[in-house]
């Protein structure tokens, strides 16, 4: 009976992982309903002896009654047997979870599809938890499921599962390990006594409790170094399954971050009901500006993703100006503009600056770092969530001479790899589109105008998929997807067409409230940017905009397919019109600030460099750290001998003070004896054995006897031990020992470690004692023995008394835990 209880709380214990995946509370208690009916229906399978397939079968026809129950309960006679209408309404609810699933981001609504879809998958972990532990006493093998279960918020969640979690996951999967040792160690027959009495051998069993004690011992020690190992040694690379690496060369400050996958957390950004406010800024021409985080280079067929990043020391951002813009000429004319950035503090972890590109200057506390190639603005230290920051930005503003005139040749080809297997036909589609474009800038606009005109494309938050049949699917049949899908079939067919293209995740410009550009979760967005030499890089627009698409997305006035001053953007927009015009026939746009007033404000007054934290101070820090942790026992003994020496007086108190602090002393010399050892003859033997001095001597002689009246006289001694005592015969003893025993003595005093290990052992005694516990009923044919022990007074109590004490005392040869 103990092991299909122990197989069901390992799976309650490893549900728990599952609680950040959820808002509220009621997915747990109903996946807790269904782990206790499997666990009941495997319970009475072993109580009853029926043969191991019963209990898989059963099983689910209970899980099924219990999810009709909970679920279905209108539709179902009596509320509990599934009907036609009730199987066709659970039918409903799963196929509503799936939608739902993939509509929102962790955390998730606990709606009944998606709390129904948990609970049935819960309960098939608890039954092939059962299968393997109880049916087929493969209790290791059970962990196969369990660590199903674990890895599901692990691979769903950026960030780690809290330890406390784990904890309670490893302990749920060890207590079924080592109740199913217990089980197998009682089936290897009786226990043979040491010395036998009538009856006192039948249903005598093995003693596990050693066993058990040494495998929670075991099993404790692993679960600890498993949650503080990571802690203290330094990652070797961040989130190698589930991000990606960044790093190397990064210069004093060194270290790695981790990069979530950006196209699934912006899929979760966008699904989220709740629309929480990420970011605020204020920019000094008053125009809403895309606000890059990741730009991504690589497409490998199935998704996007980008280069390690490089942040070299001269390239922090309180070092100045950011790297050059790549592909920018001097000669073309630049927008310059000002903003002031206010992140939320509710932000998840997020060590990357949303910035417009290029960014030119950023001044922001931290240690903050742009890469070269990409101008991406990150930190190894710092963490975007709470910061105000500032940042200059310089737009180039092309003529549309220098636009037909640009050529597509990047700085490396990696912007037109492109991997083996794509669809030909998404190629051809390529071409045709821009069958008619005379230069790269005029395709790049034709396929913009592609996916952005009349109703050939829907856009849904819904739609998923990613690889190269997604693509051809999305291209050439479904067209239904969102900004993830516009951006990346774009940025590829730029590529099909010699056009240099990346795929860029942040936010739009947002929504104005009160003066202030207000940048929400559903802000998120991806848009590709492609390369013209001369220019550099350029943002374009293919997903609808407005109602009907991106609600805040915009397309820029460059990318139109008619020249800036003839018409107005296409998306929403807050900015004047186009068609205001100057005298001069150029597109008036909003108000340039003075740049020689941008001069004086940022770039007028030195910026002290942040250095960041030397290396050799962070590796003192460490030292002294790992130092202070290792001299704890040394001060903890430290502030008990004082303790001690202050109660010391001629007082029975301090005399027993006096021997208390006498044993630890011997115990951090080596020289302790046995518990059962007297004070009497304990003095003798150090007396004899290390031949103190003539004032030692004698103040051990002081000690010994204030412990030998305080225990057998009815009164204590009259004069008792004095500090100095102590301390004379501490002297003496340690002038005896070693220099390596005398310095444990003081650095890692034994007795300290000694009562650590008697707590800890006393913490996995409350385990024991728990399992101790059960009901106590008499066995037949006890009864009688049992009264006539406990009755002096009766003719043959006492006997009975005595030879049940006597067969209480044999002890049997599998050992006890004392």
């Amino acid at each position: 009976m103990k092991l299909p209880v122990a197989a069901g709380l390992a799976t309650a214990a490893v549900t728990v992982t599952l609680y950040p995946l959820f808002e509220g509370g009621t997915w747990f208690w109903s996946c807790l309903g269904a782990i206790l009916v499997t666990t009941a229906a495997g319970a009475l399978a072993s109580h009853l002896g029926a043969r191991p397939w019963v209990a898989p079968t059963v099983t689910p026809v209970a899980v099924l009654l219990y999810l009709t129950l909970v679920f279905t309960p209108d539709e179902a006679w009596l509320r509990i047997v599934p009907t036609k209408d009730s199987l066709a309404l659970l039918a409903e609810l799963i196929g509503s979870g799936f939608d739902d699933i993939q509509r929102y981001a962790a955390p998730v609504p606990d709606d009944p599809g998606i709390t129904l879809l948990t609970t049935a998958g819960v309960a098939l972990i608890a039954l092939f938890v059962d299968v393997f532990a109880v049916r087929l006493r493969r209790a290791a093998l059970a962990g196969l499921p369990l660590l199903a279960l674990f890895t599901v918020p692990a691979a769903v969640l950026t960030e780690p599962i809290g330890w406390i979690a784990f904890v309670v996951a490893a302990f749920g999967y060890i207590g079924l390990l080592v109740t199913d040792g217990r089980e197998r160690l009682s089936g290897w027959g009786r226990a043979v006594v040491v010395r036998r009495s009538s009856g006192s051998a039948r249903g005598a069993a093995p003693d596990t409790e050693r066993l058990a004690l040494s495998g929670k011992r075991i099993g404790v020690t692993a679960i600890a170094l498993a949650v503080l190992v990571p802690a203290v040694l330094p990652a070797l690379s961040p989130d190698p399954l589930f991000g990606f690496g960044v790093g190397n060369g990064l210069g004093g400050g060194g270290g790695n971050i981790g990069i979530p996958d950006a196209i699934a957390k912006l899929g979760g950004q966008l699904r989220q009901q709740r629309n929480a406010t990420v970011l605020t800024y204020t920019s000094s021409d008053d125009v809403p500006r895309y606000l890059r985080i990741y730009s991504l280079d690589i497409f490998d067929g199935a998704k996007w993703t980008l280069s390690p990043l490089r942040g070299l020391s001269e390239d922090r951002v309180s070092e100045g100006p950011l790297p050059p813009v790549p592909g920018l000429r001097p000669g073309i004319t630049v927008k310059r503009a000002e903003m002031r950035v206010t992140m939320s503090e509710d932000l998840d972890k997020l060590n990357f600056l949303p910035l417009p590109y290029p960014a030119r200057q950023v001044e922001a506390d931290g240690d903050w770092r742009a890469d070269r190639s990409s101008l991406m603005v990150f930190s190894t230290e710092d963490e975007a969530s709470g910061l105000d920051y500032r940042v200059v930005t310089e737009e180039p503003e092309p003529t549309m001479t220098e636009l037909r005139t640009a050529v597509t040749l990047p700085e490396s080809d990696r912007y037109l790899q492109l991997p083996d297997g794509l669809d030909p036909r998404v190629a051809d589609l390529a071409r045709r589109v821009t069958a008619d474009a005379a230069t790269p800038y005029e395709a790049a606009v034709e396929l913009q105008e592609w996916f952005t005109r009349g109703d050939r494309f829907t856009y849904d938050v819904r739609a998923s998929g990613s690889g190269a049949q997604a693509l051809s699917r999305f291209l050439l049949r479904d067209r239904t997807g969102y900004c993830e899908q516009f951006a990346g079939a774009m940025a590829v067919m730029a590529r099909l067409l010699n056009i240099p293209a990346r795929v860029s995740i942040g936010y739009t410009g947002g929504t104005k409230i009160d003066n202030v550009w207000t940048v929400r979760t559903h802000d998120a967005h991806a848009w590709p940017e492609l390369f013209f030499d001369g220019i550099g890089w350029l943002r374009f627009e293919p997903t609808p905009a407005g109602a009907g698409g991106q609600g805040t997305a915009r397309v820029p006035l460059y990318s139109l397919p008619v020249t800036p001053t003839d018409g107005p953007t296409t998306g929403p927009s807050d900015g004047p019109s186009a068609d205001d015009k100057d005298d001069s026939g150029q597109s008036a746009g909003p108000a340039r600030p003075n740049p020689r007033q941008l001069d004086r404000d940022l770039d007028g007054t030195a910026i002290a460099a942040d250095p960041g934290t030397p290396t050799a101070v962070k590796i003192g820090i460490g030292v002294a750290a790992a130092l202070a942790l290792l001299l704890l026992p040394a001060a903890a003994r430290l502030v008990v001998r004082r303790r001690r020496l202050r109660r010391i007086t001629r007082t029975a108190a301090g005399g027993r003070a006096a021997w208390a602090e006498l044993r630890d002393m011997l115990t951090d010399l080596g020289m302790a004896g046995e518990p059962s050892e007297t004070p009497r003859a304990l003095g003798r033997r150090i007396g004899e054995r290390y031949a103190l001095g003539p004032q030692a001597a004698e103040s051990l002689t002081r000690v010994v006897t204030s412990e030998e009246r305080l225990r057998y006289a009815p009164t204590p001694s009259a004069s008792g031990p004095v500090a100095a005592d102590l301390s004379r015969i501490r002297r003496d003893l340690a002038s005896r020992a070693s220099r390596w025993r005398r310095l444990g003595a003081v650095l890692a005093p034994m007795s300290v470690l000694v009562r650590v290990r008697a707590a800890g052992e006393g913490a996995l005694d409350v385990f024991d004692r728990l399992e101790g516990l059960r009901l106590r009923r008499s066995r037949p044919g006890a009864t009688g023995a049992t009264r006539a022990a406990a009755t002096p007074g009766r003719p043959g109590g006492a006997r009975a008394g005595a030879e049940a004490g006597e067969s209480a005392r044999e002890r049997a040869l599998t050992g006890s835990r004392r």
